[in-house]
């Protein structure tokens, strides 16, 4: 087996590890629609994360006068985003101390400069997909002290700061999972929960004969009103876009960028094979 081969097979090897932990995560992450160059969806995730998102959460790596690259003008950036400082070069930070949010919250609220690139890092999937399953699996629970939960990160303690933009909506969760039969022998249990639009949850429990499949966990959301919440899932994608966009704001220019620099190495090679050849055809 030649060096080359045996690193691929440990890549190969360290990829399905990762996919693997990612899964074992717990609820699987959704693909959120790719907006990394819809300027629109940009400045629409600007303004949601700017109004939302700043209340408590920095982005002390970013600056105002940066939304320039995603079309917005100084003084669209002054009337319409700038409620925390005077001049758009200031940092997008918020006036809530450390202090004071421990005090508040518990802990400081994350900073979310970089959020979408450590997010891929942990979830062993791209951060956008992290947030934008986050953001749209939080639901309605009566035995959680702030009155909310949520399927990718159980037990958070962020509330659902959109939900007025979402609407109610109920959750049904069907569980799968081993349990002892009432003959002594190993079985299997199906545990079904329904939260309804208050967060009053619902259980029912049945064992389940000749069940061949293996552990398994399933949800599905009923919103109240599906036009409000489909227009909620499309400001979801475009706030994810951002923080994705902030976190590596030249990523697209890095990609254009490198799609050149990889013809310009293809064309050299042609180039350098050719005159390789041309070198030692007569040397014998």
């Amino acid at each position: 087996m030649t060096l080359i081969q045996k690193f691929m097979g440990a890549l190969a090897l360290t990829l399905a590890g990762s996919a693997a932990l990612a899964a074992e995560g717990g609820y699987p992450l959704e693909t959120a629609p790719n907006r990394a160059s819809d300027v629109t969806a940009l400045q629409n995730g600007a303004k949601l994360f700017v109004n939302h998102c700043l209340n408590c959460h920095s982005a002390s790596a970013m600056r105002y006068n940066k939304l320039t690259e995603i079309g917005l003008t100084d003084e669209q950036i002054r009337k319409n985003l700038l409620f925390t400082g005077d001049k758009v070069g200031d940092l997008m930070t918020v006036a809530m101390t450390p202090k004071d949010a421990a005090a508040w919250f518990g802990t400081t609220p994350p900073d979310l400069s970089v959020i979408a690139r450590a997010k891929s890092q942990t979830a062993g999937r791209p951060g956008t997909d992290y947030i934008y399953t986050y953001l749209r699996s939080y639901y309605r629970d009566t035995a959680r002290p702030i009155g909310w939960n949520n399927l990718v990160f159980p037990d958070v303690g962020m509330p659902h700061v959109l939900w007025e933009r979402q609407g109610p909506r109920e959750l049904t969760t069907v569980a799968m999972h081993k349990a002892q039969a009432a003959d002594g022998n190993a079985g299997w249990e199906r545990i079904t929960t329904v939260y309804d639009a208050q967060g009053y949850a619902t259980t029912r429990k049945e064992a389940v004969a000749n069940y061949h499949g293996g552990e398994s966990f399933t949800a599905t959301f009923k919103p109240a009103d599906p036009a409000l919440s489909a227009r909620f899932d499309n400001d979801v994608a475009d706030l994810s876009a951002f923080l994705t966009w902030m976190a590596e704001p030249v990523a697209q220019f890095r990609k254009e960028v490198g799609f050149w620099v990889l013809m310009f190495l293809g064309l050299f090679l042609v180039v350098a094979m050719r005159l390789n050849a041309s070198y030692w055809k007569h040397v014998r």
